[in-house]
């Protein structure tokens, strides 16, 4: 049973209530990066220190003019993202909730507790594992001869790449259960391939981390852990039928 104001509302209504739902995470958006913007200085410090322990010195260049000050203004626009995510997934939330069945409400908020509780987990694996892997890996394959003089823009854009990778990839379990709620995937769905799905993960480590074995596997073990994990989730969510 779905609420009775859902079902009311025409289409032009259900437009505006999403415009509304838009312009308040956007405004949440800006009012995190402006936050961070002021924080700036202590944030660059944060995502500076693994060049620092590293056994070879890294050495970041700015290359361009303005390249600071777009770097500033980019790492607070993603910090000012990733603040406001409660806020823009409560809008999700409050959005889709109406058209719900009562049965299915009970899951909404604990979905979006939960999907930004484990999208943090991720981003914090990919910094503290992944990142001094990888920078340790690409620092140590140059040359005696040859200093490892890298430009600040790549990195960032490189550590941005791995942060977001490794929080989407920890949605695994989210994804999971929303299709289970709408009936796509059940446990002995999950269990026939497993084996497929072992493939897959071990490729995504492959393209997420730099081509090493160590790196490649320390990235497929909690992958194949949320894979488990979505398992024992999706059995939940149909009632232990299978």
């Amino acid at each position: 049973m779905t609420d009775n104001n859902s079902m009311n509302m025409g289409f032009l209504d259900h437009l505006e209530e999403l415009r509304w739902r838009i312009i308040k995470s956007l405004m949440a958006m800006v009012l995190g990066s402006i936050i961070s913007f002021n924080f700036i200085d202590n944030i660059l410090t944060f995502l500076l220190s693994p060049t620092r322990n590293t056994s070879n010195p890294i050495n970041l260049q700015v290359l361009s003019v303005q390249g600071m000050f777009l770097i500033k203004w980019f790492i607070s626009f993603v910090s000012g993202l990733i603040l406001a995510l409660p806020i823009i997934l409560f809008q999700l939330w409050k959005f889709i909730t109406p058209g719900l069945k009562i049965n299915e409400k009970r899951y909404a908020f604990p979905v979006v507790f939960f999907a930004f509780f484990a999208f943090i987990i991720g981003v914090s694996f990919g910094y503290f594992i992944i990142i001094p892997f990888s920078l340790e890996f690409f620092s140590g394959i140059s040359s005696s001869h040859v200093e490892n003089n890298f430009s600040i823009q790549y990195y960032f854009s490189y550590l941005i790449w791995i942060l977001m990778g490794s929080g989407l990839i920890f949605q695994l379990p989210v994804v999971s259960l929303l299709l289970s709620l709408i009936g796509f995937l059940t446990p002995a769905f999950m269990r026939h391939y497993r084996r497929h799905s072992i493939i897959i993960v071990l490729i995504l480590s492959s393209i997420i981390t730099p081509p090493d074995p160590v790196s490649m596997l320390i990235m497929a073990f909690p992958l194949i852990f949320l894979y488990e994990m979505s398992i024992g989730i999706v059995w939940i969510v149909n009632g232990r039928s299978s």
